[in-house]
């Protein structure tokens, strides 16, 4: 934070330098960007930056001061048909658009920061070429600008395109999402035919608010206590699965490696979606295994145990909140092993065999060997993976949705106020309120908290989890 402090106090001190110390094309260029260029005969830069600053005043005119001028409310003028006497004909009169007022009005700021920024830097630039100018030295013409960018600073020309599309695919519409959260954006305020405004924190009061009427507070609760569980189960019993199924094949005991390493590829062959789908019809009320199930009376001893209800004639394997859940990481088992047994396969093989060796001298056993050296050396090395599973499982759609959809219905009126699901997770419950229920405002307020958490979890296990060089140890 100091070394950001004192390149801020830097900058502004170098733009205070060259204002006073400047001559007369630096002074002028506070008004025409170009002007500090046009005085050292760089007449290409000149022209370019002066064109900059002229698209920028347009921008700035018509697009961002129109929008922002009505940032602070999103709008006062609601759509509605008026009628035209020149042309007696009804007509829709000239209404705000609340989602483009926030959107562009929000690209407006963005770009007048940036512009800001610009036009401070030039003038700091152009005095540069003053100082190169009075001390005779040589100032690099526009052409010999443009080689250095293909030669020496070709690093920031191909860095430029990759962060152009970051700033508009990612961070544009992350902002969006963030300030929507403080918005009354949802069914009930859906432009172009309703406005939306700001209500500050009120959203994320909800989220924790259990009333009668409202109880996103109960569903928030229990969603996420069952998505951590699910992102803890589904990464380490397909992570731990893969490499004991990945030691069981590489064991000198196993015939044909190769045919059992190909048939589990092939479950990572076939689409995740088309295996979810299926799957999913297998284990339905009315699916194939339940008809196996009742036939060799697997069904009737469920229901003598208590696991099953008596009032049912099938096995409520996805239709049931707690065989459901149970079902979920059973087949998230069989969707992930295979994944991470490749990757358990090439890590195994490049475990040095003295480790082994060594410990096997000195009267280790397999369990001990195990446990000392081979899950060591993988924690090490699928680290990083382990801690991008975790958060990749806290956000998996596609094996909640596939499995659950048009097949679990919520018995708990609760969670139903906030069409919410037992089997949901906060990505899907998300997803739910935004395509099914248009409830973008408390969908927004969920994805800021499922950030909040990833980024948490993650920062947290780099710095604690994986920090450290243990290379040595494995040498």
């Amino acid at each position: 934070m100091k070394n950001i402090g004192r390149k801020i106090a830097k900058f502004f001190s170098d733009i205070g330098n060259a204002v006073v110390k400047g001559d007369i094309f630096v002074k002028l260029s506070l008004l025409i960007m170009g002007a500090g260029y046009f005085g050292r005969k760089q007449y290409i830069k000149g022209i370019i930056t002066t064109i900059f600053q002229a698209a920028a005043a347009l921008f700035t005119v018509i697009v961002a001061i129109p929008y922002i001028s009505k940032f602070s409310t999103l709008g006062t003028v609601e759509r509605e048909m008026v009628f035209n006497i020149d042309t007696m004909k009804n007509e829709v009169n000239n209404y705000d658009h609340s989602f483009k007022i926030l959107l562009f009005g929000m690209i407006g700021i963005i770009a007048i920061v940036v512009f800001v920024f610009l036009y401070l830097w030039n003038i700091i630039k152009v005095r540069e070429l003053q100082i190169l100018s009075q001390r005779g030295k040589h100032i690099n013409s526009f052409r010999e600008d443009v080689r250095a960018l293909l030669n020496q600073k070709f690093h920031i020309t191909l860095l430029f395109f990759p962060f152009l599309g970051i700033t508009l695919f990612t961070i544009i519409p992350l902002l969006v999402m963030i300030m929507v959260a403080f918005t009354n954006y949802d069914q009930n305020h859906m432009p172009p035919s309703s406005l939306f405004t700001w209500v500050g924190f009120n959203n994320f009061k909800q989220l924790f608010t259990s009333t009668i009427s409202v109880t996103f507070g109960y569903s928030f609760t229990k969603i996420l206590i069952w998505t951590l569980i699910w992102a803890f189960f589904a990464t380490f019993t397909t992570y731990i699965g893969g490499i004991l199924l990945a030691m069981l094949i590489n064991d000198k005991k196993t015939k044909a490696k190769k045919l059992w390493r190909t048939l589990f590829i092939i479950a990572i062959a076939v689409p995740q979606f088309v295996t979810l789908l299926l799957v999913r019809n297998f284990f339905a009320d009315l699916g194939i295994v339940n008809t196996i199930c009742s036939k060799i009376g697997l069904t009737d001893f469920l229901k003598t145990i208590g696991l099953v209800k008596d009032s049912l004639t099938y096995i409520p394997f996805l239709s049931d909140p707690n065989w459901a859940k149970v079902m979920i990481i059973l087949i998230n088992m069989w969707i992930g092993i295979p994944y991470l047994m490749l990757i358990a396969t090439g890590v195994l093989m490049n475990i040095p065999a003295d480790l082994k060796e060594s410990a096997k001298i000195d009267g280790a056993n397999g369990i001990q060997i195990f446990f000392k050296i081979t899950m060591p050396y993988m924690l090490f090395v699928t680290g990083p993976y382990l801690v991008t599973s975790f958060v990749a499982n806290i956000n998996n759609f596609n094996v909640i949705y596939l499995l659950t959809q048009d097949v679990f219905v919520t018995h708990n009126q609760y969670l139903a106020n906030s069409n919410a699901k037992e089997t949901d997770l906060l990505v899907t419950w998300l997803y739910r309120l935004t395509q099914e229920y248009y409830n973008y405002k408390m969908a927004s307020v969920i994805g800021i908290v499922v950030f909040i958490i990833c980024a948490t979890f993650t920062l947290f296990a780099f710095n604690s989890m994986i920090k450290g060089d243990k290379e040595e140890e494995f040498q």
